[in-house]
């Protein structure tokens, strides 16, 4: 089988950029699952029903998001009604949503897992601790993590972690994908971070001249999406789903 992971979203930006050539790149790639990290998907940051629906209707199976889970006051009815949509599962207890979805796909099942890293982020629940009382839950070989982390060093641990305990462990947040895919142990597919869809000619999808200001100034400067053509970050990852093995991870990226 082979899943589709999209790197973060940007504003409408990368909701565009997903309607132009999601379709063509499923079929390219014979696609059977999507998953798309929408934290950013609505304009200004963020998920709104709006951009999450839209995700939805263009293919996505599952959503994840991180940080900005919850930077969208409208978001939180979303999470007590959509199933697909989940926040990082290490979130304190209490909290509104979930971090796992198992899809049904009739032969198999597939678990998508959202976690978040604590280093340079919020303060929550030590994501190594916490997958693995995840892990005792599931009963599927087949594991795709989203892991949302700001640290290299923190990612590559838990891919090294989690290696052969999981199909895959793909990072998100830093948007700028990383050329270190690999199959670790012949069963895991890591990669530090899938990058992002939105503005390329950016940083990190905001409109770059704002943040040049920010570096020279240190003055408080309102960050705004670019509107520079955008384009699109994501990996596929081909997988036995009768074992859970990572066969191959491919780093895709279209203009």
């Amino acid at each position: 089988m082979n899943l589709l992971f999209i790197g973060d979203v940007v504003g409408n930006g990368g909701r565009d950029m997903l309607s132009k050539c999601l379709y063509d790149i499923k079929r390219e790639y014979k696609i059977d699952i999507t998953v798309i990290n929408g934290e950013n998907s609505a304009q200004g940051n963020g998920v709104t029903p709006q951009s999450y629906r839209e995700l939805i209707n263009l293919g996505a199976d599952v959503v994840t998001t991180g940080n900005h889970a919850f930077r969208r006051q409208e978001a939180e009815e979303l999470y007590e009604i959509e199933d697909r949509l989940l926040r990082p599962a290490n979130y304190p207890e209490g909290v509104i949503g979930k971090g796992v979805y198992i899809i049904d796909m009739g032969a198999c099942q597939v678990a998508v897992i959202n976690l978040m890293g604590t280093l340079y982020l919020d303060s929550v629940e030590n994501p190594f601790n916490y997958v693995d009382k995840l892990l005792e839950d599931i009963h599927t070989p087949n594991i795709f993590v989203d892991f949302h982390a700001e640290a290299t060093s923190e990612k590559k641990a838990m891919g090294y972690y989690l290696e052969g305990r999981v199909t895959a462990v793909l990072g998100t947040h830093t948007h700028v994908q990383t050329a270190d895919e690999s199959i670790l142990g012949g069963h895991t597919a890591y990669i530090t971070d899938v990058g992002m869809t939105g503005a390329e000619r950016s940083v990190l999808g905001v409109d770059k001249d704002i943040v040049i200001k920010k570096f020279l100034y240190h003055t408080p400067v309102k960050f705004s999406e670019s509107e520079e053509a955008p384009f699109f970050n994501a990996v596929v990852v081909s997988f036995n789903e009768q074992s859970g093995k990572a066969t191959n991870i491919t780093r895709v990226i279209k203009r």
